[in-house]
């Protein structure tokens, strides 16, 4: 056996992305003649728990590891074997290490053939695959590019790399040939992805007028989904907006810059892609498009702004599969900083959904709900909601609703005391009547600084929880029900099932 030892091992920044063509790129080659040219036939093995790239090329054990993703989302690799076989149980256990996989070796060595019978066969967390290769090199920008054709047992595809040592130089040339917009994409990933053996990370943003909610999900093969990251942060994009009657420039700033760290967060988790839409505040603000384009400049992600019907489709959607539905007539509610969505359904199917304009800011704001208010002043403030509200009532009294949003976890952490916050925990939560007064009258005797003190209530969310409490107190008045049931999914829980769910 022998093993190549390169005598300088150099990590090497990629960009990669698949596609069906890449006219535009072949267009700016403009005819020329690839330096290099090659075709082979090539056995990767991948894994569910990582996107190394371990291939086998001309008999040879390749292993490169991820190393960083820096803020752009360029992925820097490092060779880490390449050995010849057989190769020896220590390679081998390299070679499981990269793979994130552990299984007990009972050889000293393994020949291609025992490697593929006796320790990837066997396993239902790896897979060898057969790949066809037909390769174009070229030096673009100083960088090496790639146009390949792969072809597996699942379809041919085409993708195109560019590779340096230099990360800036990997930047630049995507964007000097219109690439930027594209996902990037490691080989493994997209090997998986292209034969349908793969854990494929997705991520939406969830824009709304008081936060800006982030999840990434987790898809398996068998269609089931795995939560990597879900919290939302509080940014206030809707302040002053009933006021102004415009969004302010420090809140979309604000705003802009907590939604670029998450798509930052995203591309170094391995998101193979992100959705974001926006809701109340910016379908109500006429300046919506200033913080539309901020964050398409800055991160290169579109925020689409859905209609109110929309999110509460949605909504009902996040609802629905997640929680056991069994009864017939039932009410599904997502209020936020700037409005409510309202679907009423007979068990899955959605039979209306609206969306009103009732939301904890506009409230907070109008009525001075953020500190200590007299029983007068929230008197008044839950006469306005009612009125608000008035196209939920004299309805048929549902059989159970569900409520989802901010302030309705916030209620259920705080009925808990839960510190830190548990979605498990939150999700399925019975609020009735008598915990939603109780609450309320916390909040309505408490400045924003004690209810900070609260156990189980978000911090950045003691000025609104006043208002966001009366709201849900109020539906429940509308509605002729005791009590609601909480969901810890919303509407970017939906948005991933739709997007990306098969």
């Amino acid at each position: 056996m022998t093993t190549a030892t390169p005598t300088a091992v150099v990590a090497r920044w990629e960009w990669r992305t698949f596609g069906d063509a890449f006219g535009s790129v072949e267009e700016q080659l403009g005819g020329a003649e690839p330096e290099k040219t090659q075709t082979s036939d090539e056995v990767y093995l991948v894994s569910l728990a990582s996107d190394a790239s371990v291939k086998i090329r001309d008999e040879l054990l390749d292993v490169k590891q991820l190393q960083h993703v820096n803020r752009e989302g360029l992925e820097q690799w490092l060779p880490v074997l390449k050995a010849s076989f057989p190769v020896d149980a220590a390679q081998l256990r390299t070679v499981l290490d990269a793979l994130g996989v552990a299984i007990p070796l009972r050889r000293d060595h393994y020949t291609l053939d025992q490697l593929l019978t006796d320790v990837i066969g066997p396993s239902v967390d790896m897979r060898a695959l057969q790949v066809h290769k037909h390769r174009r090199h070229y030096t673009v920008g100083g960088c090496m590019l790639e146009l390949s054709e792969i072809r597996t047992f699942r379809g041919t595809t085409q993708t195109i790399a560019i590779e340096s040592p230099d990360p800036e130089l990997v930047s630049r040339t995507v964007d000097s040939l219109g690439l930027a917009g594209r996902p990037n994409v490691c080989l493994a990933r997209g090997l998986k992805t292209l034969t349908g053996f793969e854990a494929v990370r997705y991520a939406v943003i969830d824009v709304g007028t008081n936060s800006v909610k982030f999840h990434i999900g987790e898809r398996h093969p068998d269609g089931t989904w795995q939560t990597i990251v879900d919290r939302a942060d509080i940014t206030r994009l809707g302040e002053q907006l009933d006021e102004a009657g415009r969004l302010q420039r420090d809140a979309v700033d604000r705003t802009a810059q907590a939604i670029g760290e998450m798509v930052e967060e995203a591309r170094r988790d391995g998101a193979a892609a992100v959705a974001a839409v926006g809701t109340a505040g910016l379908r109500i603000a006429p300046n919506s498009s200033e913080l539309v384009e901020l964050v398409r400049e800055h991160c290169g992600v579109t925020v689409e702004v859905i209609s109110g019907e929309e999110e509460a489709r949605l909504a009902y959607l996040a609802a629905t599969t997640s929680l056991p539905i069994t009864v017939r007539s039932l009410v599904v509610f997502d209020t936020g900083g700037g409005s409510s969505q309202f679907s009423f359904g007979d068990g899955r199917k959605v039979s209306e959904r609206f969306s009103v304009d009732v939301g904890a800011v506009r409230f907070t704001e109008q009525f001075g709900l953020d500190g200590v208010v007299d029983e007068a002043r929230l008197a008044e403030a839950r006469a306005a909601i009612d009125a608000d509200l008035s196209r939920i009532g004299k309805r048929p009294k549902p059989n159970a609703v569900i409520g989802m949003g901010g302030a309705v976890t916030n209620l259920a952490a705080v009925k808990h005391k839960l510190s830190p916050y548990d979605p498990d925990v939150v999700h399925g939560t019975v609020l009735d009547r008598a915990e939603l007064d109780r609450q309320i009258e916390l909040y309505r005797t408490s400045t924003a600084a004690e209810r900070r003190e609260i156990r189980g209530l978000q911090p950045k969310r003691a000025e609104v929880i006043l208002a966001g409490a009366c709201v849900v107190r109020t539906i429940l008045d509308k509605l002729v029900i005791d009590s609601l049931t909480v969901s810890d999914r919303g509407l970017r829980h939906g948005l991933l099932v739709e997007r990306f769910g098969e």
